[in-house]
């Protein structure tokens, strides 16, 4: 007769960590939009050319697989106290040296480091979000928690644009590690995973599909799985979209487009504005498709692939106009729509893997798609560098995202289907 009253409480809890997850998703994209924001004021300080802005960008992604695959295979050894508040607490110490004067190699080694750190986060928040409600239940908080890749530009990139003005882009990173200090200390004073993580929560009157998966599968087995080969790759387009974008949006609206840094700062916080809204939206969706009935490959497949499709014709459509409201209209929606596929596809993936072992493979597909933002931001900076014109550079490589995009996510639709793949896995225990 206790286990009702308890619920409540469990619930309120669940929903507690879920609010702490999208203050570090917050303090997560902060740290990767900063050098976009102050990349004017870094190059002419350090004296850096686009193609060296554009090293410094793809530098944070050059450890980020291992860091996402050791964090991957911690999260199944260190309770998540520790580990995600350790892992924050990182990241506040490599973003310290920036207060004070720096050279090149100082700053990518400081982005290097904290791309290590910060790998493991995608992997860990969701293996942690999961852990606290059932299977069925899952879509919606997974996007809420994405949805702070969204809000973390709205309210970061006017801030620390006003700090960089007002003070100096070393006061922006300053800002930055006091902040993340003070997550780590809270986060380990009340965050924790949940009663799902090892498997043990109650059995849920939808998506039974989960049900039948053995204790255990081979690593090979899961990822010769369509699920998670197409998961893998509309991972990837959607991390190229968004490292571009981190990376090259606030140069791309001053350089190619002529705005000046003030309105750099509202503009480049509405395509992420757009894109925390639409997560939470089609997340919501998901949840009500599945209620409905429908396959969960619908749900959490062909539902985020086709708007990674929509989000490549738009990224497409914007690289050919001027700056205006047609231009902006497209950016947020490209912006928009791809952010809006990755909760929901992000839950696909535990559909198809036993819970004792979605750390680790969280945290290899994170490494596998993180490629994505490895190559973006220096095909991106190399396109500007050898073009004619700065505006003509970022067209070009916008285009070619854009056709990525599309092909990534018909790909994807297609290999994606969590039934499928779970009723094979478990027919071959």
């Amino acid at each position: 007769m206790e286990r009702p009253a308890a619920e409540p409480a469990a619930s309120r809890k669940a929903w507690l960590i879920v609010g702490l997850l999208v203050c570090l998703v917050l303090a997560n994209v902060a740290d990767k939009i900063v050098v976009g924001l102050a990349g004017i004021d870094i190059k002419k300080d350090l004296g850096l050319d686009d193609a060296q802005l554009g090293v410094v960008q793809s530098s944070f992604f050059w450890l980020f697989a291992v860091g996402s695959v050791l964090g991957g295979w911690l999260g199944g050894k260190i309770r998540a106290r520790w580990l995600l508040g350790g892992m924050v607490l990182l990241w506040a110490i490599t973003m310290a040296p920036m207060v004070s004067q720096v050279g090149f190699t100082m700053l990518v080694v400081c982005r290097v480091l904290l791309g290590f750190a910060e790998g493991p986060a995608a992997a860990l928040v969701m293996q942690v979000v999961h852990s606290w409600f059932p299977a069925h239940k899952r879509a919606v908080p997974s996007s809420i928690v994405t949805a702070g890749t969204g809000l973390g530009p709205v309210i970061a990139a006017p801030a620390l644009t006003w700090v960089i003005t007002d003070y100096s882009w070393h006061a922006a990173f300053g800002v930055l590690a006091a902040a993340g200090m003070a997550f780590a200390l809270v986060w380990m004073l009340v965050g924790d995973s949940g009663p799902e993580a090892a498997g043990k929560g109650h059995p849920s009157a939808e998506g039974t599909a989960t049900q039948a998966l053995p204790e255990r599968v081979p690593l090979r087995r899961l990822f010769s799985t369509g699920t998670l080969i197409g998961t893998v790759l509309l991972f990837f387009v959607i991390q190229a979209n968004s490292a571009i974008k981190i990376s090259w949006l606030p140069l791309y609206l001053e350089e190619g487009l002529g705005y000046d840094s003030g309105t750099i700062g509202r503009l480049v916080a509405l395509p992420y504005l757009g894109a925390a809204i639409s997560v939470i939206v089609v997340g919501v969706f998901s949840r009500w498709l599945t209620r409905r009935g429908l396959s969960n490959r619908i749900a959490r497949g062909v539902l985020p692939a086709s708007m990674i499709v929509l989000a490549g014709l738009a990224t497409m459509a914007f690289s050919g106009f001027d700056r205006g409201t047609p231009h902006m209209v497209l950016l947020i929606t490209s912006a928009s729509l791809n952010a809006a596929g990755f909760g929901v596809a992000f839950a696909g993936i535990s559909d198809v893997v036993p819970a004792k072992q979605r750390g680790m493979v969280f945290g290899i597909v994170t490494a596998c798609f993180s490629l994505g933002g490895v190559i973006a931001p220096v095909v991106v900076g190399g396109l500007v560098a050898s073009s004619e014109s700065a505006a003509a550079g970022y067209g070009s490589g916008f285009l070619g995202l854009g056709v990525v995009m599309v092909v990534g996510g018909a790909i994807a639709m297609l290999l994606i289907n969590p039934e499928r793949d779970t009723a094979r896995l478990a027919a071959r225990d």
